[in-house]
């Protein structure tokens, strides 16, 4: 008798599963919820969101097994979203889904890649030939500048000081301003017309925007090939045969602080852009606590639901929209009062000939 007892013992063994309440997530992923409650808590209605779901569905989904059922598609994809828009923790997140904090934890990092790895190639992609001619056309429809296929933006995501290389990420700018030691990734975005990403860039926080950019690996498709396209960025940038700049000197005559004005209002597709993504995505506001090497993913799975966002024409709460960006580095804003009707014709311009063409503002008379 005494041989079969650790039979019997292993055959009586049982899975014990703490139960946890889903009532939360259960009322928001039935169909009593209201459209507006929805969008509150995951930044895009149920339409978008089941699309995003069918499209991670191979990469996040899990069979079931003897010993429990497996957690669904959308529910994956919901503790992910509501992580990225809130920055709540991780004890939060456990008691909205009624899921353990260390299955949370593996949920949120397993979708950050997904995004990252199987979305970002087919959502950020970098205008072809064909299209990069719509959005200059788009680009001076609206700016009066020819030849521009996006804005770029430089923004900074805080983090703990990482263990290794701390000196790289530590941020001089952000720590003059706080008062105290802060590090930082930076985080340069090319922007389209429409305000949907192109190109997303990191670098550690200690670089400047310059040298970001220098560092940029698609450099090499702007500018030495006969083509006039162009990007249009801050004063913070070079001034260089792909890169339109505005004019740093004082003294400005009225036709160089009107092409500022231009300049500004085209960049600002990046910046509106960089604002609305940190709105949505309040985990890019706060300092990162996410392990340097999972936080490209973080950054990239925002990036992408930014455009999955803008491109669905998803609308952003007004009480998000407080957020004001706080790395603006001093360019022009244009006035209230809409300047003169303009045309827009090219020149060589003085200094600037070696550099680019750049736009001369002609008032109609």
């Amino acid at each position: 008798g005494q041989a079969h007892a650790p039979d019997r013992a292993r055959a009586s063994r049982r899975v014990w599963v703490r139960k946890r309440s889903t009532e939360w997530w259960d009322h928001l992923d039935g169909p009593s919820c209201p459209e507006e409650e929805f969008r509150r808590a995951f930044r895009m209605s149920r339409a978008t969101f089941g699309t995003l779901c069918g499209a991670l569905r191979v990469a996040v989904a899990k069979e079931d097994t003897a010993l429990r059922t497996a957690i669904p598609v959308r529910q994956r994809v919901a503790v992910c979203l509501w992580r990225l828009a809130t920055a709540a923790p991780l004890r939060s997140v456990s008691r909205r889904f009624g899921l353990g904090i260390s299955t949370c934890h593996s949920i949120v990092l397993q979708v950050y890649h997904a995004l990252a790895t199987v979305l970002r190639p087919k959502t950020i992609t970098w205008p072809e030939p064909d299209s990069a001619a719509t959005v200059a056309t788009r680009f001076e429809a609206a700016y009066g500048l020819p030849g521009i296929i996006g804005a770029v933006y430089t923004t900074r995501v805080t983090v703990v000081a990482p263990k290794a290389n701390v000196a790289a990420y530590y941020d001089r700018g952000l720590t003059e301003r706080s008062q105290k030691a802060s590090y930082s990734v930076a985080v340069q975005v090319v922007a389209d017309a429409d305000g949907a990403f192109t190109d997303v860039w990191i670098e550690p926080g200690s670089l400047s925007d310059a040298a970001v950019l220098g560092r940029w690996a698609l450099s090499g498709l702007l500018g030495g090939h006969g083509q006039e396209q162009r990007l249009v960025g801050g004063t913070s940038y070079p001034l260089m045969d792909w890169m339109l700049v505005p004019y740093a000197h004082q003294n400005l005559t009225w036709t160089e602080h009107a092409f500022n004005e231009l300049v500004a209002a085209a960049r600002g597709v990046a910046r509106g852009a960089v604002r609305r993504l940190k709105a949505r995505w309040r985990c890019l506001q706060r300092r990162s606590e996410v392990k340097m090497q999972d936080l490209p993913s973080m950054i990239a799975a925002c990036c992408v639901l930014h455009n999955v966002c803008e491109r669905a024409g998803e609308e952003l709460d007004p009480d998000l929209m407080q957020y004001e960006l706080d790395d603006d580095d001093g360019d022009v804003v244009a006035h209230d009062t809409a300047p003169p009707h303009r045309q827009c014709r090219r020149r060589e311009t003085g200094s600037r000939t070696a550099s680019c063409t750049a736009a001369t503002l002609v008032t109609s008379e």
